[in-house]
């Protein structure tokens, strides 16, 4: 008797868990895309002189402008107030206020490099409509900055010096070989470059300013890839990241008085950068963890790893410390939580939270978490993705879902906060944001799988997703749409052309239409990146019969879904024409297609305004022929 009350007390209790459970099902807020969009985007972070305050950029107005933050009070202070082109914050100057930032006009990337006086006055200090300068970092003395301009030739970057008394710039590397350039090291004798033979391949060359002579200090054979990180503080050795011998990239250091070269850190992923702190005492170090950035922090002359606190929930980015080396700041983001600026304290072993960027109209419990999944494709070959399920969604509801293609080649989905993914879950579409072939992040090998194969095997990859999101349950087979942007809006239209009865809709964001005249027309200061841009992609020369075949321009009688087509007009990377031309041909079959061009932006959209209107519009379309009867057959 005994034992039978004492199971029905437990069904009891477990009914009531269950009722419990199944209550704390609440129903999520939708909002709007201005919501979502006034999420203030926030980034860079350079230390002021006195280390009281940090220089970022923030769209808090619009338009991405420089602010200034107090390290001790968080207060936020603007400090340019560009109502049109994009202000890009770069550094303090070293032993005032003054500070430096880069502006294009209306997304055409060519910047001018400009400093903003303690006055309020600001000064062009590489003008020319036509002349695009980079910043390239501080002399060792900081009685100077270096810099890249194509100024003589504009399809190679020369090196320069600039004082800061004057504002006199005078170059120091007269750059014809298309090298692209890495550091200087600390003394001003030696620069390190790098030359492109494929995007799997290159070479790093070591310039000694005494003598002139120019060294390829990585001869090799077979596909080697090598990234100058940064030189020692007595210009004796050169840190670099290279996958020879492995898979992924990991730390070597060069001595650069006997050419040997010593293993200094590996992981069991790639290592994206390293770089030491002002006087040496730490080494900072990203990996790029299966699509999450870890860090680890050295003690340079040890070697060993601190112990840092348990840091906020997300993932550390962009980290950078101070002259002093008190003190260490650091961006945190999440799926459901953008990126916010933080600073440690190294002394006392404490950091503070100096940005707060979600808009306060949202709660993130109404957000959802990524979740990084693998599928096997039409070959047997893994796949990693990033994917994002609806809340409270249950087998057999048969939501729409979209397949999210990366930029690139090359590119990568990782886990971290997207305004616009998010806002497409939380209007009830799940998100799987693919890693086909040709991704970076996943080891050579993967990487090298779509050269001379794209709109191939990396295709089918994102059509291989549809049966990952059908497998769930939630999904809908019908109602699969795919979206992507550069390389991404390529896969949209190859989708559409290459395999027309694929996916229901397409959303193409300044994708490429026709790869012979995109390879033709790449813009001059890529001339460096050229031929190893050629021998991925191939030749228009040598080449036309695959790139036509593979161009969904040429293939657009297929097209047989709706469309939708989003473009900025002073794009130097996909011409406008790519989107003229392939939304006429679509128009042609009779098939909706919606179109939408931005006057004064570039190669994406870095205007608030425009982000809302756009994404706001990308929504409608979908909930027309997606979600609603526009995607019935």
């Amino acid at each position: 008797m005994k034992v039978r009350n004492l199971v029905v007390a437990l069904l009891v209790a477990l009914l009531a868990v269950a009722v419990l459970l199944g209550g704390c099902e609440r129903k999520v807020e939708r909002y709007t895309i201005e919501q979502f969009m006034n999420t203030v985007t926030v980034f860079g972070g350079a230390f002021s002189h006195d280390e009281k305050r940090l220089l970022v950029s923030t769209d808090e107005t619009g338009v991405f402008n420089a602010y200034v933050i107090d390290v001790e009070t968080g207060k936020k202070t603007q400090v340019t107030f560009s109502e049109d082109d994009a202000v890009y914050a770069l550094s303090f100057f070293p032993e005032d206020d003054r500070f430096l930032y880069m502006s294009d006009r209306g997304g055409n990337e060519i910047y001018n490099l400009y400093v903003k006086n303690e006055d309020g006055a600001k000064q062009n200090l590489t003008p020319g409509d036509s002349v695009r300068s980079v910043f390239y970092g501080w002399s060792r003395d900081q009685k100077s900055f270096f810099y890249g301009s194509n100024e003589r030739d504009k399809r190679f970057m020369d090196v320069y010096e600039m004082d800061i008394d004057a504002f006199t710039g005078r170059m120091i590397y007269l750059n014809d070989a298309g090298y692209q350039f890495g550091d200087i090291s600390n003394d001003k004798n030696f620069m390190v470059f790098t030359k492109a033979i494929t995007t799997n391949n290159n070479n790093m060359f070591l310039y000694n300013r005494a003598t002139g002579e120019v060294t390829n200090i990585t001869p090799h054979e077979g596909d080697v890839r090598y990234s100058p990180m940064f030189f020692g503080l007595e210009s004796k050795s050169l840190y670099f990241v290279t996958d020879e011998g492995d898979e992924f990239q990991y730390l070597k250091r060069y001595d650069v008085g006997t050419g040997e070269a010593a293993t200094i850190e590996k992981a069991d992923w790639d290592i994206s950068y390293s770089f030491l702190s002002w006087n040496g005492k730490y080494r900072a170090t990203a990996i790029n963890n299966d699509g999450r950035t870890e860090i680890k922090v050295h003690d340079n002359a040890t070697e060993k790893e601190l112990k840092l606190p348990k840091m906020p929930d997300g993932v550390i980015t962009s980290v950078g410390i101070s002259h002093s080396e008190r003190f260490m700041r650091f961006y945190v983001n999440g799926s459901r939580a953008p990126n916010n600026l933080y600073v440690y304290n190294f002394e006392t072993g404490s950091y503070k939270k100096l940005t707060d960027s979600m808009n306060p109209e949202i709660d993130q419990d109404d957000l959802v978490d990524a979740e990084v999944v693998r599928y096997e494709s039409f070959d047997g070959l893994e796949i990693p993705a990033v994917y994002y399920k609806p809340k409270y969604v249950k087998r057999g509801d048969g939501i729409p879902a979209l397949v999210w293609v990366h930029g690139g080649p090359g590119g990568q989905a990782s886990v971290g906060y997207s305004a616009t993914i998010q806002y497409l879950v939380n209007h009830g579409y799940a998100v799987i944001a693919v890693n086909n072939r040709g991704s970076s992040g996943y080891g050579k090998t993967f990487y090298k799988l779509d050269d001379r194969k794209h709109g191939e095997g990396d295709l089918r990859d994102c059509i291989e997703a549809k049966k990952f999101l059908i497998g769930t349950g939630y999904v809908d087979g019908g109602r699969i749409g795919i979206i992507g942007g550069s390389y991404g809006g390529y896969m949209v239209l190859a989708a559409l052309t290459l395999a027309p009865g694929e996916f229901a809709v397409g959303v193409d964001l300044f994708g490429i239409s026709n790869w012979l005249r995109t390879l033709q027309s790449i813009p001059p200061w890529w001339e460096a990146f050229r031929e190893a841009l050629y021998a991925e992609m191939g030749n228009p020369d040598e080449d036309e019969a695959r790139l036509r075949r593979i161009s969904p321009l040429f293939n657009a009688e297929k097209i047989a879904r709706p469309l939708m087509v989003l473009q900025g007009a002073n794009d130097p990377r996909v011409l406008k024409v790519e989107s003229d031309e392939i939304v006429e041909a679509a128009r042609a079959n009779g098939v909706p297609v919606e179109y939408i061009v931005f006057d004064d932006e570039g190669h994406g959209f870095a205007k608030k305004e425009n982000r809302i209107e756009g994404y706001g519009a990308i929504l409608t379309f979908l909930d027309t022929y997606l979600k609603g009867a526009g995607a019935d057959e």
